[in-house]
């Protein structure tokens, strides 16, 4: 990081998304969570790409894109900044680096990115990185490599270039471009587990996309994905947003079944986990109760 300024700060369910979550113990302090814990494999599919992420640079990948949503940024700013941060540390939120160099983006605290602490927030960093990449003039329309030199001023410039096509298909996938392009491989929880909401859960919906939910009998979150940026006028493009940043953040939040949108669900097990139709996925009960009312946009978690 070489930048001396930050700056400042089909039917009912076309448009829902249900998440089932099972309890593999409370994750505490999720804004400081590195991500390094995470095993398993995540996998972007779109018309043109196909790229791989393990599960704990998926999860980061996924902040990344969820903080993009919340500010209503373009999928081309989530493009930017992945390819950067797996150049700079391989989509890792590590406490080390060239110099005084730390976090996803390796920033500087003597070149005025903030202290090592607020770095190594990462929503700090995203936060920071996204500050300077929108006072690029006409980032949007930039060569990728160029867009992230402007914002990185590294001794590399044209690095960022060889992580481009995996960061777009990450970025298409979790904006909600591209529609159950993302699932991610990970091992089954434990079925005796019962599911429930966890704080965890509802701090990454705040923390990532600044969303609130609602608690609804059965353990059902419910939330608004039509409160991002876009509203109800893109609530289809939103709920894939939500849903994909839902698997894509399963390996922390311990989700066992992540989503339905336009009647598609994503299952946890291993090598099966694949979108497939809502009785082919064989939803609990309470999931399936709580699919019965979806307004455009809304996605529960359970």
């Amino acid at each position: 990081m070489r930048r001396n300024l930050r700056g400042c700060g089909t039917g009912v369910l076309t448009f829902g998304v249900v998440l089932l979550v099972a309890v593999a113990g409370v994750v505490l302090g999720l804004r400081l969570f590195a991500g390094n814990a995470a095993s398993g494999v995540c996998v972007a599919e779109t018309a043109d790409l196909r790229a791989t992420l393990s599960a704990d640079q998926a999860d980061n990948a996924a902040l990344l894109s969820g903080v993009a949503t919340r500010r209503g940024l373009p999928a081309r700013a989530v493009t930017i900044a992945i390819a950067t941060a797996l150049q700079e540390s391989k989509l890792r939120n590590i406490d080390y680096g060239d110099r005084d160099s730390v976090g996803l983006f390796q920033q500087r605290p003597s070149q005025g990115w903030g202290s090592v602490a607020e770095i190594m927030d990462p929503v700090y960093s995203t936060e920071a990185f996204y500050d300077a990449l929108v006072t690029v003039e006409e980032y949007g329309s930039l060569p990728i490599t160029d867009a992230a030199q402007r914002v990185q001023r590294s001794a590399y410039p044209q690095a960022y270039a060889q992580h481009e096509p995996r960061a777009r298909a990450f970025a298409s996938a979790m904006t909600g471009h591209s529609p159950a392009a993302l699932t991610c491989h990970l091992d089954p929880v434990d079925e005796d587990e019962t599911p429930a909401v966890t704080a965890a859960v509802a701090d990454r919906l705040e923390r990532d996309l600044g969303l609130s939910a609602e608690v609804l009998p059965g353990g059902v979150l419910r939330t608004d994905a039509t409160a991002l940026p876009g509203g109800s006028e893109e609530a289809r493009r939103l709920a894939w947003a939500v849903a994909q940043w839902a698997v894509a953040t399963a390996s922390t939040t311990g989700a066992s079944v992540v989503v339905v949108v336009d009647g598609q669900a994503w299952t946890r097990g291993g090598e099966t986990s694949t979108w497939s139709s809502l009785d082919e996925a064989r939803l609990p009960e309470a999931a399936l109760t709580a699919t019965e009312e979806l307004a455009p946009g809304s996605v529960l978690v359970l």
